[in-house]
């Protein structure tokens, strides 16, 4: 099946800055349909992904990897369609020359929920082990906050950037964190 648009190469595409100046991801990516490559700060492909909302794509990238989040290109199309989306991220890859970590070997940590249990200190991880369902549901929102937190002020303290990010509280209750 054919693309119904032309493929921009990745080299015919500007590398954009991950965040502006204020520390934020650009808004204007916000409910843009598309393909992103997000590079790290030598301009090294990390992961090509596709998303209905690229800036919230983009923003769930940063939390689990920020430090490969420096730099990225994108394309967006007008409807959402598989194929293209599909189409353009294989082409990109290709372009690449490599298979990059967060489409190969990493990609459980560029794209599934971050598992706070493996903050748990020894006493939390043995008080879990004797609580109950209730105080084990609570136990792990408790360590999820404090990752939560620890997340927060990495971002704050490495990239400079305080913008909102607003976990699920489901998640939470199962240990994991992941952005609304």
């Amino acid at each position: 099946m054919t693309s119904q648009i032309d493929i921009p190469t990745l080299a015919s595409l500007e590398y954009i800055p991950y965040l502006d100046e204020s520390g934020q991801i650009a808004e204007a990516l916000q409910k843009k349909i598309g393909v992103y490559a997000v590079f790290d700060r030598d301009k090294k492909m990390q992961v090509v992904a596709y998303s209905r909302d690229i800036y919230l794509g983009l923003k769930q990238h940063l939390i689990r990897k920020p430090e490969f989040c420096y730099w990225l290109k994108y394309q967006t199309i007008e409807r959402p369609s598989r194929t293209i989306l599909e189409d353009i991220r294989g082409a990109w890859i290709e372009e690449n020359g490599e298979i990059p970590p967060g489409n190969g070997s990493e990609q459980t940590a560029w794209n599934d929920p971050i598992d706070a249990k493996i903050a748990m200190t020894e006493e939390e991880k043995e008080t879990y082990g004797k609580s109950e369902d209730k105080n084990q549901i609570k136990l792990l929102k408790t360590v999820a906050r404090r990752v939560e937190a620890e997340l927060k002020d990495k971002l704050k303290q490495t990239r400079n950037t305080d913008m909102e990010m607003r976990f699920n509280a489901k998640l939470k209750e199962k240990g994991l964190l992941d952005l609304k």
